[in-house]
C-alpha cells in the first residue's frame, strides 16, 4: 500500500514558477512508477509528467516541455514537479499517482494510488 500527500500549490502570475511535492509512505515506494496528472473544470484528468523508479527516465506531455521538470528522492519518499514559466492554461488541480508498472504511463487508470490534489491558480 502506498499512501499519497500532494502539496505545494497556490496562486501565481503568468511567467512564474510553483514547486509542487508529493510524500509517500511506505517502504514500497522506491519501486513504483509515478506520475503528475492535472484536471481542470470541465476537462477529464490530464497527463502531465512521469518518473520511472530510479528516476532515470522520464516522460511529459508535450504542453509542458522545456518547463516542468519531475524528480523523486527515493530516500525521503519524495517526488517532485517544478514548474516554471507557468501559463494561465495550467490552471488545474494537481495529482501525483503511483504505479505498478514497469514503464511510464500516461493513462490515469493504469495508476493504483493517488494524491488528495493540490489547486494550481495561474492569473495572466
Amino acid at each position: 500500500q502506498v499512501h499519497l500527500v500532494d502539496a505545494g500549490g497556490g496562486l501565481v502570475q503568468a511567467g512564474g514558477s510553483l514547486r509542487l511535492s508529493c510524500a509517500a509512505s511506505g517502504r514500497s515506494f522506491n519501486t513504483y512508477v509515478m506520475g503528475w496528472f492535472r484536471q481542470a473544470p470541465g476537462k477529464e484528468r490530464e497527463f502531465v509528467a512521469g518518473i520511472n523508479w530510479s528516476g532515470r527516465s522520464t516522460y511529459y506531455t508535450d504542453s509542458v516541455k522545456g518547463r516542468f521538470t519531475i524528480s523523486r528522492d527515493n530516500a525521503k519518499s519524495m517526488v517532485y514537479l517544478q514548474m516554471n514559466s507557468l501559463k494561465p492554461e495550467d490552471t488545474a488541480v494537481y495529482h501525483c499517482a503511483a504505479s505498478s508498472k514497469v514503464v511510464v504511463s500516461t493513462t490515469p487508470n493504469l495508476y493504483d494510488y493517488w494524491g488528495q490534489g493540490t489547486q494550481v491558480t495561474v492569473s495572466s
